[in-house]
């Protein structure tokens, strides 16, 4: 907290003014001519500026205390810190470290080390192939139970019907009827994997 001022030239030519022209309390002209004789004490306490500031006003002086001051600027002394415990440094550090401990374990408390080893490993490729291999299977067999249903149906229209035609829609008929319930028993299947009734 500023407690002086840094007084500049212009201070201590008014100031030495002042002293040649006004009586100044004994106490006040001490002040002022230790700061005029020293070069190197440049500061002007606040209670030396009060003292000066009655002394303007008493005389009635023309010059106001801030004409004084043009120049100058408020002396901040350094504030110093002082050192750190070092035991009160440990405890924070432990109390850190505990909290960032508490931060990670609740972020990670989902977390299943298990599981996440178990999953993208060769045990998940091994179903996954299984399951396209059912896929695929499954396919095969519909399409070859309709091809073979339309095959012995347009062979075995022959004794019934003379001409092309009427054998083909035949076979048509009979290999939509044979896919349409190798379609339904295949979604019924389905539907029992996925535990759908």
């Amino acid at each position: 907290m500023a407690s002086a001022f840094v007084v500049g030239e212009k201070f201590r030519n008014k100031a030495s003014q002042l002293l040649e022209k006004v009586s100044v309390p004994q106490d006040l002209k001490e002040e002022l001519e230790e700061i005029l004789e020293n070069e190197t004490t440049t500061k002007l306490s606040f209670k030396t500026a009060r003292k000066l500031k009655k002394c303007l006003q008493d005389n009635d002086h023309p010059y106001y205390l801030h004409q004084f001051l043009e120049e100058s600027s408020l002396h901040l002394p350094e504030v110093v810190k002082p050192p750190r415990n070092p035991e009160l440094v440990a405890r924070l550090e432990k109390i850190k470290a505990k909290l960032a401990n508490e931060e990670y374990n609740r972020i990670t408390r989902n977390v299943n080390a298990q599981e996440m080893s178990r999953s993208g490993g060769l045990a998940d490729l091994g179903r996954d192939v299984r399951s396209v291999k059912a896929a695929v299977v499954t396919v095969f067999n519909f399409l070859v139970t309709v091809i073979a249903t339309f095959a012995c149906s347009y062979m075995g229209s022959q004794y019934l019907f003379a001409e092309t035609t009427s054998r083909v829609i035949a076979a048509v008929i009979a290999a939509s009827v044979v896919g349409l319930a190798e379609l339904y028993v295949l979604v019924r299947t389905m539907e029992g994997e996925l535990g759908e009734p």
